[in-house]
């Protein structure tokens, strides 16, 4: 099979909006299998990206990392997946595979070379320059896609791929469930889908949003209890309550207040990319031995599991459908936090 011509929306520059453009695909290989893209979902992470807010990068930049769609083609050694099959596609697309972490199941966290390799924005190991979602086709490893459940729409399914599985390692790796207490420090597009997720895994869960703007949607998500940052009260009435807090803000929060909040041996995970560097006082790990820990999405394996558990327990990202033609509208909204709680491109409007 020849190359495949794809249509996409491309940022041509650092913070210049997006436009349409035709960008070209690998031919097939051995593994490879192509994907009709149906959906792709808007990551904060894509605007950071396209702004040259991450350091420099190489510009056209087709972004997304929150694709779902379906088989049209395969390489002849493909295995794992037929025309047809419902498939997603992460953060990366391909890793070292020898390393010790690739091997067991953990690519994200690849050490070989070239290392984990970016959906967009990165160097693959044939050279070429990758491309994301926002665009009607791609082309990626068979070993490097993901199965989506029937149960799931593949329009909310997309964000799975980034904001689903980045709340559901954490939650996993610190063992969430009955008798556990989480909290979730905001609402947005990570935040409610920790909400589901940790509900779903039998947690008592509470959400720490900076207003109770959002509190009747927190609550219909599956939090248990949900208060305002902003009252100092609720340091005073939470000290001490949870064995796990997950901050999913890019905010430069005190964290040293929300390290009182944890229980004994309790731990403090972030996961948002602030534009600063945090400051943390060790007299408040100190205290009751805390731990402040860091994750990043999932391994194709942890993925996977992600998926399965989401389409068994019913669990979907609420989203906005929106044309491509909106793209550039929809980043300044996700910078007003004016999304509930993810903005998908159909990308048939390509």
């Amino acid at each position: 099979m020849t190359h495949t011509t794809a249509h996409a929306y491309a940022a041509p520059a650092p913070k210049a909006p997006l436009e349409r453009t035709t960008i070209t695909r690998r031919a097939l290989g051995e593994h490879d299998i192509l994907i009709d893209i149906k959906y792709a979902g808007i990551c904060h992470s894509d605007i950071h990206t396209v702004r040259g807010e991450w350091g420099h990068e190489t510009f056209p930049i087709v972004p997304g990392h929150e694709i779902a769609g379906i088989v049209s083609a395969t390489g002849p050694g493909v295995t794992r997946y037929a025309v047809g099959d419902r498939v997603g596609v992460g953060c990366f697309v391909d890793s070292c595979r020898e390393c010790d972490n690739c091997r067991a199941g953990l690519q994200q966290y690849c050490t070989g070379e070239p290392g984990m390799t970016g959906t967009y924005a990165d160097t693959d190991r044939h050279g070429d320059f990758t491309h994301g979602g926002y665009s009607t086709n791609i082309v990626v490893d068979e070993n490097y896609a993901l199965r989506i459940p029937e149960s799931i729409p593949l329009d909310a399914a997309a964000p799975l791929l980034c904001a689903g599985i980045t709340l559901y390692s954490p939650l996993a790796h610190w063992q969430a469930g009955p008798g556990k207490k989480v909290a979730v420090i905001g609402l947005g597009g990570l935040g409610h889908m920790g909400v589901k997720i940790a509900h779903a895994m039998g947690a008592e869960v509470t959400v720490l949003s900076q207003s109770l703007r959002k509190k009747d949607d927190g609550l219909r998500l599956g939090a248990d209890h949900y208060h305002a940052t902003s009252d100092p009260a609720t340091f005073e009435a939470l000290a001490g309550t949870f064995d796990l807090i997950l901050n999913t803000v890019s905010a430069d929060l005190d964290l040293n207040a929300y390290f009182g909040l944890l229980k004994t041996d309790g731990t403090l995970v972030q996961l948002g990319a602030p534009e600063n560097a945090l400051t943390v006082a060790p007299a408040a790990l100190f205290r009751q031995r805390r731990s402040m820990a860091g994750s990043m999405i999932g391994g194709i394996p942890e993925t996977q599991e992600m998926l399965d558990f989401c389409g068994e327990h019913g669990i979907a990202s609420e989203i906005e459908v929106i044309r491509a033609d909106q793209i550039n509208e929809a980043y300044e909204r996700v910078l007003a936090s004016d999304v509930r709680y993810r903005f998908v491109i159909d990308t048939a409007t390509i």
